[in-house]
């Protein structure tokens, strides 16, 4: 009796056995793809989603503004007096600042032709002599350094006027070609004031009370007009040479600077407005009467009087809207007609100066 009974319990152990093993998981089995199919989908909260920031562009494009202007790049047959005179302007060739170069173009679109050699170094702020003769501009030397330099277009030679002042930029040439005013700043401070020079570099000063940026002469001589925070809201300033009658005469939302003085006294243009909706101001000489000229939609800025005063070069993004290397060099009359492309590049050109 007690064998029977010891079989039975031998056997059922046996069963036991078997049946345990054949339901195991397999050693290499999918866990998460099990407990995947497993998982109820209804009534489950659901998980998260991962919140991914795109990167950040350049300029802010979230908004193009479209360009509705058919710009030509020739004479559109209107009459009047023909522009003349050459442009110099920043040309970004190799699309990044730190190898900014200069270059030239006359007022019809000819004679295009890089001016600086060096591919190592920016090179910005141009602008012409009184003569035409001559282009000054600021180059980066080493950290917090940046010279002045004036380049003879026909021999191409160069000479350096400063020696490790600071953080210079924005030269000009005095009407009467023996002085240069220009920007000056530190690099360890946001102060940046308007300093004098004599044309040869020497007897660098300050003007007393011009701090601020982006200086041009009134036609006389006598005056210099640059943008200044100075009263809180950037806007634009005159002063005397000597920092007396200091004049604040703007009073537009979103100044950012390189303003210029008509060659006949009567008016002043700048830019204003926000992120890609600048647009080119003309102003009397007194800063009354400020109107827009520009064609609406270019994002245009940097404007500069042509030696006659009856035209203005600027940089805009009429015919490229949403490229960041779109800003090309425009000119048009006073009054904001016979708008004409000079420059058509694939990287941006800007900062333009016009002179004899």
């Amino acid at each position: 009796m007690n064998k029977r009974i010891y079989l039975w319990i031998g056997l059922l152990l046996m069963l036991l056995a078997c049946n345990m093993s054949g339901t195991a998981s397999p050693p290499n089995s999918d866990l998460l793809a099990t407990l995947a199919a497993s998982t109820p989908l209804t009534g489950s909260p659901a998980a998260p989603a991962l919140t991914v920031q795109a990167p950040t562009p350049v300029f802010d494009l979230s908004t193009p503004i479209p360009s509705t202007v058919s710009v030509p790049t020739l004479s559109s047959g209107t009459t009047g007096a023909q522009p003349t005179g050459k442009i110099v302007f920043t040309c970004q060739i190799f699309k990044v600042q730190a190898s900014n170069q200069i270059c030239i173009i006359n007022a019809d679109g000819t004679g295009f032709r890089r001016l600086t050699t060096d591919d190592t170094k920016q090179h910005v702020y141009s602008s012409l002599s009184p003569d035409g003769y001559n282009v000054v501009y600021a180059a980066f030397r080493e950290a917090n350094v940046y010279e002045i330099y004036e380049m003879n277009l026909a021999s191409g030679n160069v000479v350096q006027l400063t020696n490790r002042s600071g953080i210079l930029g924005a030269p000009e040439i005095s009407p009467d070609g023996r002085s240069i005013a220009f920007k000056h700043s530190n690099g360890f401070s946001d102060k940046n004031q308007i300093w004098l020079m004599d044309r040869d570099g020497k007897n660098v000063g300050n003007i007393p009370r011009a701090t601020g940026w982006d200086p041009t002469w009134s036609p006389d001589g006598k005056y210099i007009l640059f943008a200044s925070n100075m009263d809180g809201a950037v806007q634009l300033f005159t002063i005397r040479i000597n920092g007396k009658e200091l004049h604040k005469i703007s009073s537009l939302p979103a100044i950012r600077g390189r303003s210029d003085w008509s060659p006949d006294g009567q008016y002043i243009v700048t830019y204003s407005g926000g992120t890609w909706e600048h647009e080119v101001y003309l102003m009397n000489a007194d800063g009354s009467n400020a109107h827009v000229i520009s064609p609406l939609g270019g994002n245009s800025q940097g404007a500069s009087f042509s030696p006659d005063s009856q035209w203005v070069v600027f940089t805009a993004y009429f015919d490229h809207p949403n490229d960041d290397h779109g800003c090309e060099i425009y000119i048009m009359r006073i009054d904001g007609t016979d708008l004409r492309r000079l420059t058509d590049n694939d990287y941006c050109d800007y900062q333009p100066r016009w002179g004899p």
